[in-house]
């Protein structure tokens, strides 16, 4: 995998005094005056959407509007935009605004915010409008990252992208090139809260408010522990955030624990394994419940899917891999 520029990363403190950072609240009120002037005060070329498919994000052209001047033909303020969406999340204690400019869902399926996805963007900075990046060539970028090698994305992306779908198909050219086809694509408006707040990071200063143009072109489902459940589930709480779920308390969040409950058998051998198969061109049959896709291989026309099943064997209303007084290895050879 490739992982891209767009990290969680912390706070830069070496060699100088620490600052405290700024209050979250103060600034996002700061911010939110910020983002509503550029978005009063920015068109974009509205009409070139209005027909075609597939646009790119070099397609998108936002302009500042300079005094005395009217919004040309053709164009629309951003804020007047009829795809323009105004979203609202609590983070970090904060109610915070955000805004999606949604110019093609997409058909195909949504990312989770613990996924990997497949993307072409352009990041810019709101006050200097300077492009601080670029990523013309289709890269993965985990959304996701695991608090130690692996990076994630900033917590709008996390917001924005799955409630996006990935491209409806896609076929490989005979030039090398994959070809996406009603994929998800727009622009996010994101505060300096939701990206890297008061983080040093290369090209963009702290609070900056940021512009991202996107593709979302495909994803796949990341199991981080590799233990068969998909890391998105482990979000028992449901808060989006896979760190504070620990079910055994040992201080390792779920996602990243081969034995969540600590009862000596690992995650994934409290899991059940099955094999579905049938054949290309069938409709592809439904998993059942608290049942994951761990691989799949199509072969001669036939499609065969691995899958693990969690399951409460003794009907406590526990799943086997969360109850410690559930020790069933369905992994071990009798």
């Amino acid at each position: 995998m490739v992982f891209t520029f767009i990290s969680c990363k912390s706070d830069d403190d070496s060699g100088s005094a620490a600052v405290p950072p700024r209050d979250r609240a103060e600034q996002q009120i700061d911010d939110k005056e910020i983002l509503l002037n550029y978005l009063s005060t920015h068109y974009y070329n509205s009409s070139f959407f209005e027909t075609g498919t597939n646009h790119r994000i070099e397609d998108i052209i936002i302009s500042e509007l300079t005094d005395g001047e009217t919004v040309p033909e053709g164009s629309t303020l951003l804020i007047d935009s009829d795809f323009l969406e105004t979203e609202t999340v609590e983070y970090q204690d904060t109610d915070y605004e955000y805004y999606i400019l949604r110019l093609n869902q997409g058909g195909g399926k949504s990312p989770n915010f613990t996924d990997n996805v497949r993307v072409r963007y352009e990041g810019s900075n709101v006050d200097s409008e300077d492009v601080f990046q670029v990523i013309s060539t289709p890269q993965n970028l985990l959304l996701q990252g695991d608090g130690f090698n692996r990076s994630g994305a900033i917590e709008a992306w996390k917001l924005v992208i799955p409630s996006f779908n990935t491209a409806e198909n896609f076929e490989n050219g005979t030039d090398g090139i994959t070809n996406y086809n009603n994929y998800g694509f727009g622009v996010m408006f994101v505060p300096s809260g939701l990206a890297y707040f008061s983080s040093f990071t290369l090209g963009i200063p702290q609070y900056s408010n940021l512009v991202f143009k996107f593709e979302l072109l495909q994803f796949e489902i990341i199991d981080h522990d590799t233990d068969g459940i998909p890391s998105y589930v482990e979000n028992i709480n449901g808060d989006r955030d896979v760190f504070d779920d620990d079910t055994d308390e040992d201080g390792t969040p779920d996602f990243i624990d081969f034995d969540d409950d600590n009862d000596g058998v690992a995650t994934f051998n409290e899991l059940v394994q099955n094999t579905i198969i049938f054949n290309e061109g069938e409709e592809e049959p439904v998993l059942g419940e608290n049942e994951y896709e761990r691989s799949r291989n199509t072969e001669a026309g036939v499609i065969t899917i691995n899958t693990v099943i969690a399951i409460d064997a003794n009907g406590n209303g526990i799943l086997d891999y969360l109850d410690d007084t559930a020790t069933v290895n369905y992994n071990e050879e009798s």
